[in-house]
């Protein structure tokens, strides 16, 4: 059934169900960002627009056929092994994200972080800070709801730039999300295109890392002088045995164990170490189930955009869409630089990196296989190009929030963006030259040729 086409090929006609999702969406976050409504891309709710583009796919097209049996087709893509894995995969993330959080993991991974940050390293400390913690639970924005109120504190009084501080915040919190084994960006690009987890981390953390020494460097040049340097930071309490579930998961996946092991793991050793330290177990189950419930608009929307795509594949769509890429594709290198294109735009549209991926990556993945783009490599830039795309948009939510903590506007913020321009002139450079095409990357193209 995945693999059936209509015997109508629409070309790019079949696009419309989705189109139809984008306009209304998109289109709906324009008209009240340009009336000044605050976060004009939540007012409308996601579901409802996709709903009517996989109306318009069920009963527009194919119309000698029944909606039941083009019905098929949908729940024939919605419900594919891999749609399922990434469902479960992100439940159970979040389930051990809400886990460690009942235990106080949360709040002590910031507090520790704080008191190690030396009183004349403030910025790039932010900047650390939000990395590591973003790596550990696996998420941007809720590393800058826990850090920017910390380094709003910080710059208070002192004379430190809140759009410097906001700017480090948010690049921290983008390269560790970019990282995270449990982030829903890591999980819907590698999965989305096959890739192993520890392999787009190793091949992430490669491009990245030079683009976050060189962000350090330029965020301690950029705050030095302030008064800030000379301001002591107090940290709150913390527990060293809470903290140690985020790197013990952290540590499993980067040897290339399961994933779903991995984080049955983590979540049993959060209740063992939360109910050693006080926690009580129904607490501590009543976070992992906070957690997961935090995740349904994930699976939801997962599902729903699944089958859709089933369908715009099934009427042609997707095929019209990829030659259509591929004909100004000269090669692997052009090829690579759309991988990066595409989820920018789409992420940048919505303000959202997530959903910005799951939209794009079976688009992407069937450009990537035309040119035997290793999927570690496919991985690493769908992701790297949905996090840029969130940086440079003033309705992003990582925005949006810190101006709302921070107090600062936009304008503010993006000059002292020094991560996300490293990271960009770094992504440039590995495709530009050809770098970290090594023998792994080789063989992973011959394995799908």
């Amino acid at each position: 059934m995945l693999d059936k086409r209509s015997k109508k090929n629409y070309g790019g006609l079949g696009l419309l169900p989705l189109l139809i999702f984008l306009a209304l969406y998109i289109g709906s976050g324009i008209v009240y960002a340009i009336l000044g409504t605050p976060k004009p891309f939540t007012v409308m709710i996601r579901y409802a627009p996709l709903l009517v583009g996989l109306l318009v796919g069920l009963i527009f097209f194919d119309r000698e056929e029944t909606i039941a049996q083009k019905a098929e087709v949908y729940f024939a893509s919605a419900g594919r092994s891999g749609a399922m894995q990434l469902c479960l995969i992100i439940l159970m993330a979040g389930g051990f994200a809400g886990a460690a959080d009942a235990i106080g993991g949360k709040s002590s991974m910031a507090n520790l972080a704080v008191a190690l940050i030396p009183s004349n390293f403030v910025i790039p400390g932010i900047f650390i800070l939000c990395a590591v913690m973003s790596i550990c639970i696996g998420t941007s924005i809720g590393t800058l709801a826990a850090i920017l109120p910390v380094a709003q504190a910080m710059c208070e009084g002192t004379g430190l730039s809140l759009g410097l501080a906001a700017a480090a915040a948010i690049g921290g919190a983008y390269f560790g999300d970019n990282l995270s084994m449990i982030s829903d960006t890591t999980i819907g690009a590698t999965q989305g295109v096959g890739a192993e987890m520890k392999d787009k981390f190793r091949m992430n953390f490669r491009i990245a890392l030079p683009a976050a020494l060189v962000a350090v460097v330029a965020f301690y040049f950029a705050g030095m002088g302030s008064a800030a340097s000379s301001v002591a930071m107090e940290a709150g309490e913390y527990n060293l045995l809470t903290i140690l579930p985020y790197f013990a998961v952290l540590v499993l996946a980067i040897i290339g164990m399961d994933v779903v092991l991995v984080l049955a793991i983590g979540m049993a050793l959060t209740g063992v170490l939360g109910i050693a330290t006080g926690t009580s177990f129904i607490a501590w189950i009543n976070g992992i189930s906070s957690g997961m419930e935090g995740m349904f608009w994930f699976v939801s929307f997962a599902i729903m955009i699944s089958g859709v795509v089933g369908l715009v594949r099934y009427y042609g769509g997707l095929d019209w869409m990829v030659d259509k890429l591929t004909k100004p594709v000269k090669g692997e290198k052009s090829c690579e630089y759309i991988l990066v294109l595409i989820p920018l735009i789409v992420s940048a549209l919505i303000a959202n990196v997530t959903l910005g991926i799951i939209i794009t990556v079976p688009i992407v993945k069937e450009l990537g296989d035309r040119y035997k783009i290793a999927p570690k490599r496919m991985a690493s830039l769908i992701d790297i190009g949905g996090c840029l795309g969130v940086t440079f948009v003033p309705h992003a939510n990582a925005i949006l929030m810190a101006q709302a903590q921070m107090g600062c506007e936009f304008n503010e913020i993006v000059p002292y963006s020094f991560y996300t321009f490293a990271l960009a002139i770094a992504t440039i450079l590995t495709i530009q030259l050809g770098l970290l095409k090594g023998k792994e990357g080789k063989k992973d193209a011959k394995a799908k040729g």
